[in-house]
């Protein structure tokens, strides 16, 4: 059986590219390495993390706010068993839904790890090793990302973890120590910070949250210090040591100095995440990458070889499933003879704690950087009436503007519900609006969003409500 297109990695880039290729009429496959679809972030990752730090969050409110509000719920406790059924039940159901949407869409799946044996040729072999080979016009790498490792540290997913084992632990450990300062160990960091876990992050960079707006991240970490956090920043791991049920953390100074060993009973190793690409035959077929073992491809994500292409996480780039999906939908229509595109330039992105950080286009020290004139617009959240009624006063929206044209080039939100509400700043720059433009959009009061509207007037010295 030939097709038009084989999608290998069933992720949010993969599936959403071979169902808007279906959509357009090209008879499309999809081969899979795992039993279910939806790559690392239905199954490992976006959306069981979500599904925990919603049921922590939902576990720190009992403990330590519903007594304001004047409810009486006695000592909450943690089942930690029935949690993760909670965070499965979330697994299945999102995964079970990709599954229906190829169905529906006469999207042929196959189950087993794909090589591309040949331009037009891909080879997929099943859990019990038997062998078939499909024939395509068109390839499209979708295989996404694996967690970073550090020299000499062994994953054992039970003392030492990944993001994966993070999200399996049995037992609230006592200690936890997470390794790396950014997304995601800050996330998993949330997680069983709540639920009782002493944390303690190491970062070899002086800050936290790397990439994004110093000022934000300035006050993030300060929020996360009130809460408990402990940081060691500029500081390297030089050996972790791993007992049965607990492990040491020998760490020194980035610039060099004396070591210190901490314990914990779980460490995380959180230091990011790499291109997966192995035994896909790249090398074989002479697929060129970076020196960061990514795929290299051209403005329509063709490799350089005809008829390979490739996407999401394997390629430059924030390593974001929504940038995957744009991706995905972009190679799917130029495919089929249309204008696909992304815009690089206006990617949310979001860090799903308490409160919640979450930013599109530039930051201030990028405008630096690039010597762009600008001005800045801020808003707190402690002049909001929404906020201020439900005691949500954390944060603030900052929005950065061309001095010269009004264009917003940047928004920057940390407070409740900041991943929602960083939509608004997505498709105003989408549409190439002036923060003028946000503060004459009529918003609905009382609202969180108020605040964006509000640090649009500030651009111009004209907030209302401080």
């Amino acid at each position: 059986m030939s097709y038009d297109l084989i999608v290998i990695g069933t992720g949010p880039g993969g599936y959403v590219a071979a169902i808007r290729a279906a959509q357009l009429g090209l008879k499309t496959a999809v081969v899979e390495k795992r039993k279910t679809h939806g790559g690392t972030c239905l199954n490992v990752g976006c959306i069981p993390s979500k599904a925990l730090l919603h049921a922590s969050h939902a576990f720190e409110d009992a403990n330590t706010h519903f007594d304001k509000l004047g409810i009486s719920v006695g000592t909450p406790k943690v089942d930690v068993k029935k949690m993760m059924a909670f965070k499965q039940e979330g697994i299945d159901g999102n995964t079970k839904g990709v599954e229906f949407l190829l169905k529906k869409n006469k999207i042929d799946a196959f189950l087993g790890t794909g090589r591309i044996a040949a331009a037009g040729q891909v080879e997929v072999t099943a859990e019990d090793g038997s062998k078939q080979i499909l024939e395509t016009k068109n390839i499209l790498i979708a295989t996404g990302s694996d967690v970073a490792r550090l020299p000499g540290v062994e994953i054992d997913e039970k003392v030492v973890v990944s993001s994966t084992g993070a999200l399996e632990l049995e037992s609230i450990p006592k200690r936890l120590i997470v390794i790396g300062a950014g997304v995601i160990g800050l996330e998993l960091g949330s997680v069983w910070r709540r639920l009782g876990s002493e944390v303690t992050v190491v970062e070899y960079l002086d800050r936290i949250l790397p990439g994004m707006d110093g000022e934000v991240a300035k006050n993030f970490q300060r929020m996360l210090s009130k809460q408990g956090f402990a940081f060691k920043l500029g500081s390297k791991v030089t050996k972790v040591g791993k007992g049965a049920k607990s492990a040491t953390v020998t760490i020194e100074p980035a610039a060099g100095g004396a070591a210190e060993t901490i314990e914990a009973d779980v460490v995380l190793v959180a230091i990011g995440r790499v291109p997966y690409t192995q035994g896909l035959g790249l090398d074989e077929l002479g697929i060129q990458k970076d020196p960061r073992g990514r795929i290299l491809t051209d403005a329509h994500f063709s490799t350089n070889v005809t008829g390979i292409y490739a996407i999401g996480d394997v390629i430059a780039g924030p390593m974001l499933a929504h940038k995957a999906e744009d991706e995905g939908v972009a190679v799917a229509e130029i495919l089929a003879g249309k204008a696909g595109h992304v815009n690089y330039d206006v990617i949310p992105g979001v860090v799903y704690t308490a409160p919640e950080v979450a930013a599109v286009g530039k930051t201030e020290e990028e405008l630096k950087a690039a010597g762009i004139a600008y001005n800045v617009g801020k808003f707190p959240f402690t002049a909001n009436g929404r906020a201020k009624s439900i005691g949500l006063t954390e944060g603030f929206v900052k929005i950065l503007a061309d001095a010269a044209t009004d264009k917003v080039l940047g928004v920057h939100i940390i407070g409740a519900t900041a991943g929602e509400s960083i939509h608004e700043a997505v498709i105003a720059m989408e549409f190439g609006a002036s923060s003028e433009d946000i503060a004459r959009s009529c918003h609905a009061h009382p609202t969180f969003a108020e605040a964006v509207k509000e640090a649009a007037l500030a651009v111009e010295k004209r907030a209302i409500h401080m």
